[in-house]
């Protein structure tokens, strides 16, 4: 096959169907927005080696998004699934959410979204025996994962949890062709693409929540504890899950843009095939969607929504647990001894420098620092925060 021919939208799509003998994407706007996906594929300039690892993960996403919403249609109760008050955490990434997430993971009264779950997510997970064949891809997805970037585990360490990790909110919208997450394109050498495709919350929480009935059906019941980047789409969020409650993380801005700089280049790196890449243009990238995001949380009036609960990331990492019993002390849900116990046992067992210390630099902003301090101070004084003293 001719290298231009890899990547061509219509041949994937019908491979796909082909290969499930299903047709129904649950949204017909899906094949115009692929092409987009694969326009901006065809665009990075990867070899026809490249090309077909793109057009693996295409091919993996696409009949995992067929099989998905057919079993919505087909097996009986999964629709009717009823999530109830969902726990989540937030804020702008670099600001704790992913320790956040792990210690409300713990939780006994709590379900997290697992990545074997949502990497290939049918048949319903609750439906799997202990010997599922998923568990194990998911595994061996993440070995490749971290043998490939294995500076990750520096910036992540809760990788090392394999399949059985924690995925961001975003990782369920994989096969909607909206995100390239790099927990799905890793393979492909694409580097980390962030933005740039179209957006549409409440078809994205409509995925969402489907994913958590999918996840729940067929299990007992518990309240879920997730993780995502949901303050610039709060409107749709809310109106997903109107009983949820929402913890968000605040940390100086110019740090959060600092340490996210220092992953997208660390991971672009990793993942692009030894192409060279433009730390610049990453870095810039960067900078302009931590902006977008402070903009909006300053503009935003649902961000001040009682269901809404604002942390400091210094108090955070200070007490996480107490933290957090905050936290469930403000959204009325229990905070039991078990949780407590539980959480403060992963504390002690979880050390997040275990696979050595993440190193960061201000400078790689490209801006010079006091300019964004003077910038983000309405932000700072919004909730209370002060300036670290990095570089």
């Amino acid at each position: 096959m001719a290298t231009q021919e890899i990547l061509d939208t219509a041949t994937l799509l019908s491979a796909a169907q082909d290969a499930t003998g299903l047709s129904d994407w649950g949204d017909p706007t899906l094949p115009e927005r692929f092409g987009l996906a694969v326009d901006a594929l065809r665009k990075v300039g990867m070899d026809a080696a490249g090309q077909r690892k793109a057009a693996e993960v295409c091919h993996w996403l696409l009949t995992d998004r067929l099989r998905f919403f057919n079993d919505h249609k087909t097996i009986p109760g999964l629709a009717d699934e009823v999530i109830e008050r969902p726990l989540f955490a937030t804020g702008e990434p670099r600001a704790g959410t992913t320790l956040l997430h792990a210690l409300l993971s713990q939780d006994p009264d709590s379900r997290s979204l697992r990545f074997w779950e949502v990497m290939r997510p049918s048949p319903p997970p609750g439906l799997a025996g202990p010997d599922d064949p998923r568990r194990a891809l998911a595994d061996d997805d993440w070995r490749e994962i971290n043998a490939m970037a294995p500076e990750w585990l520096k910036i992540h360490p809760y990788n090392d949890m394999l399949g059985d990790g924690l995925p961001e909110c975003e990782r369920t919208w994989a096969f909607d062709f909206r995100i390239l997450t790099p927990t799905a394109w890793w393979s492909a050498p694409i580097g980390m693409a962030i933005g740039g495709f179209p957006t549409d919350p409440p078809a994205q929480y409509r995925i969402h929540k489907m994913m958590l009935q999918h996840c729940q059906f067929g299990r007992p019941k518990k309240r879920w504890a997730l993780k995502g980047f949901h303050g610039p789409r709060l409107a749709a969020f809310f109106d997903a899950y109107p009983d949820a409650r929402l913890i968000w993380t605040h940390r100086d801005p110019v740090q959060v843009t600092a340490s996210r700089i220092g992953m997208a280049i660390t991971l672009t790196r990793a993942f692009a095939g030894g192409a060279p890449i433009d730390e610049k243009a990453l870095a810039a990238a960067h900078l302009g969607a931590t902006r977008a995001g402070i903009a909006d949380t300053l503009s935003n009036p649902l961000v001040d929504d009682p269901r809404v609960y604002h942390v400091r990331y210094r108090d955070f990492v200070g007490d996480p647990v107490g933290t957090i019993r905050g936290f469930y002390e403000y959204g009325d849900v229990e905070f039991t001894p078990a949780a407590d116990a539980a959480m403060r046992d992963y504390l002690a067992n979880n050390r997040g420098d275990r696979y050595g210390k993440f190193v960061y630099s201000a400078a790689d902003i490209g801006v010079d620092v006091e300019q964004l301090n003077a910038e983000f101070a309405p932000y700072r004084e919004r909730f209370g925060l002060e300036t670290e003293n990095k570089h």
